[in-house]
């Protein structure tokens, strides 16, 4: 047992995790090998192979270990809020500072779903599921004024309304493109998300 309190091959462990997150981050998955893994943990090349099969097992115990969606939830947990709008209010701005201090999570993001086409995502889910569902059950009693719709899809759209700020927000950073367009908030979002798009009472025309 170290001084941390981990086993020598748990510390290993979390030596190569740690330098295939950097790794990643600054190459890409493709664009890292083995070897520079290895090399960044301080470890020779068969040595890491003691504690991963893969590179891929190597992301996909990373993407379940350090996806966004993972620091979003504790955060979305602690947020105050008496009603659902004050919650949702607080949730976004809470989950925005957050985010905010990681610019990193977009990167991990990204790798995921462009170089695995999402495939991780699967087991990633089994884990978020759990962490998502107690808090939107909140929102499933007839006082929170939410409709009637089944928690998974709620769990999903969501999700879905986070990470999509997140990923226009990436794109729309250049200055010259309009400032209404990169000022937007994740508040702003949530008010969306919460209100819709059309006026009160307005018939809805096709």
């Amino acid at each position: 047992m170290t001084d941390d309190g981990l086993t020598k091959g748990e510390r290993t462990r979390q030596a190569v995790m740690d330098a295939a997150y950097r790794l990643f981050l600054e190459k890409g998955f493709s664009a890292t090998s083995m070897r520079q893994i290895a090399e960044h943990a301080g470890l020779a090349l068969g040595g890491i192979y003691n504690h991963f099969a893969s590179k891929d097992e190597i992301f996909q115990e990373l993407i379940i270990d350090r996806h966004p969606y993972l620091q979003i939830f504790p955060v979305l947990q602690r947020a105050p809020g008496n009603t659902t709008e004050e919650f949702m209010r607080n949730a976004a701005r809470m989950v925005q500072e957050e985010l905010g201090r990681h610019p990193e999570f977009i990167k991990l993001m990204f790798i995921e779903v462009v170089e695995f086409n999402g495939r991780h995502f699967p087991k990633l889910f089994e884990t978020i599921f759990p962490m998502a569902l107690p808090l939107l059950q909140r929102f499933a009693s007839p006082e929170s004024g939410v409709r009637q719709i089944p928690i998974p899809q709620l769990v999903r759209a969501f999700m879905g309304f986070i990470m999509a700020f997140y990923l226009t927000e990436f794109l729309m950073s250049e200055p010259s493109l309009p400032s209404v367009l990169r000022e937007m908030t994740l508040e702003d979002f949530m008010e969306i998300f919460m209100y819709g798009i059309l006026e009160p009472h307005n018939p809805e025309h096709l």
